[in-house]
């Protein structure tokens, strides 16, 4: 492996083989690569083929397509069926082989990784941290969410260019997938931004998600730093021996990166009194609500650790945009007003969507189109019967629920709470509630659209906003 400074990192076969403990069948181990890639639609010519066993397809079964279609090689755990032609490295496990070669690029790469996690608002923390580093150095963050075993390790790879700074996602749905991230990422800096009700199905209860989101702390050092909530009780009870430096970050409590006399100002935003070690300032975040006021607050925090000037930060955060359906405003040419939360939910990520619509003062009407929160396991009618009253709280004039039971029982919650019935609609799909929708909007509406990513709920913004559904 090249590892000369300034130049990119180069994967041969033999690193490979040898990081992987696999071996090269055939071909040249000198031979180095280009790229890597899993998906046979999108390898393009001279690039790395590993042969990744999934839920739903076998990498495997596509190696001879990929091979006619010019990969420099393939990286399988059987090697008995390639053609002799082809340069073929063996490995005992084809997606544990993509990790340690991600760890070792991560390793020669030079560049200091931050890792985030938490239940609700990663992408965002991620993003708000990218943006805010990005005004120093030299910044990768990796791309939408590919925070899993195998996202997380082809976004390492992305480091053979040496960039100084690597903002990742660490997420999991069951215990001892953070760990295993962690172990692959070796983080310098963990940030930990919340624990909430999510992928339940997996958990006996909140206390043990907040146990899985606890191995972020792992194989941490002296030199490791960690970012965190310190107005989250779960998470300060769980890391009272961190090794390394903390920063804490909070609003209306003590911490060391802090927001005060906050004003939630609806659709544009929010502003606030912000006090750090650098000194204080009045903030201000086009950023919907409280809980992405907290997600810039920990990514000033890590930009702060890294030496950012404060004041480039606080000019920085007036011009911060959402990421796709997290939290865009879409105002429609009819005069509705949309706040595309549609990416995914969770309970506590709704009630936090609810009271931005709340906080909102200048709609003629408040309408939410809530989707089911999927992967709640047991406790999801009693989640979604608690997002259904948070709806009442946020005076919702119209309610509408899509989805199976857990969402319905969202809806007669709001009713039993107050909510009249014929101010709810019930649909079982995102079609449905894309045609529902448009018929019940009208200028001057605001519309919080938000489900998890599965009830598809994109469709809603889309035909809100003119385009076919």
């Amino acid at each position: 492996m090249s590892t000369a400074r300034g130049e990119s990192i180069a994967l041969s076969a033999g690193d490979i083989a040898r990081v992987s403990g696999g071996r090269v069948v055939a071909g040249d181990p000198a031979h180095r690569f280009p790229r890597v890639g899993i998906d046979s639609r999108t390898l393009q010519p001279g690039e790395l083929f590993f042969a990744i066993r999934g839920e739903r397809f076998d990498g495997h079964e596509f190696v001879a397509q990929v091979l006619d279609a010019g990969a420099g090689g393939v990286v399988v755990s059987q090697a008995a069926n390639v053609p002799s032609a082809a340069l073929v490295i063996e490995v005992d496990d084809t997606t544990r082989a993509l990790q340690l070669m991600a760890r070792e690029v991560r390793r020669q790469s030079g560049a200091r990784v931050i890792a985030i996690t938490g239940s609700a608002g990663k992408t965002t923390t991620k993003e708000v941290t990218a943006e805010f580093l990005k005004l120093r150095y030299e910044t990768f963050r990796n791309k939408g969410n590919l925070n899993n075993h195998i996202g997380l390790p082809l976004s390492l790879l992305e480091l053979r260019d040496r960039p100084e700074m690597a903002v990742v996602e660490l997420g999991m749905s069951a215990p001892g997938e953070i760990r295993t991230l962690v172990g692959i990422a070796e983080p310098d800096v963990r940030v930990w931004t919340n624990v909430g009700a999510a992928h339940l199905e997996s958990f006996p209860s909140i206390e043990a998600i907040a146990d899985a989101k606890a191995e972020v702390l792992e194989l941490a050092t002296s030199h490791s730093c960690l970012v965190m909530n310190a107005a989250d009780p779960r998470i300060v009870a769980r890391t009272h021996d961190f090794p390394g430096r903390t920063w804490t970050f909070a609003i209306d409590a003590p911490a060391d990166v802090r927001a005060t006399d906050v004003r939630e100002l609806g659709v544009d935003g929010v502003q606030a009194r912000l006090e750090t070690p650098a000194g204080t300032a009045e903030l201000r975040s086009p950023l919907l609500g409280r809980a992405n006021l907290a997600n810039v607050l920990a990514g000033m925090a890590v930009a702060l650790d890294a030496g950012v000037p404060l004041a480039d930060l606080v000019e920085r955060t007036r011009t911060l945009t959402p990421a796709s359906h997290r939290g865009q405003v879409v105002r429609t040419e009819a005069g509705v007003t949309v706040l595309d939360d549609a990416y995914n939910a969770n309970p506590l990520a709704v009630r936090r969507a609810l009271e931005v619509l709340a906080s909102d003062t200048q709609a003629t009407r408040r309408i939410a189109v809530l989707g089911e929160m999927l992967e709640l396991g047991p406790d999801s009618t009693r989640l979604h019967e608690e997002c259904g009253r948070a709806a009442v709280s946020a005076h919702v004039d119209r309610l509408v629920t899509v989805g199976g039971a857990p969402a319905r029982a969202l809806g007669l919650a709001a009713i039993a709470a107050g909510l009249a019935p014929e101010a709810v609609t019930h649909v079982d799909d995102s079609a449905a509630a894309a045609e529902v929708a448009a018929g019940l909007v009208h200028a001057g509406d605001l519309v919080l659209v938000k489900g998890s990513r599965g009830i598809r709920l994109e469709r809603v913004v889309e035909r809100l906003n003119g385009a076919r559904a």
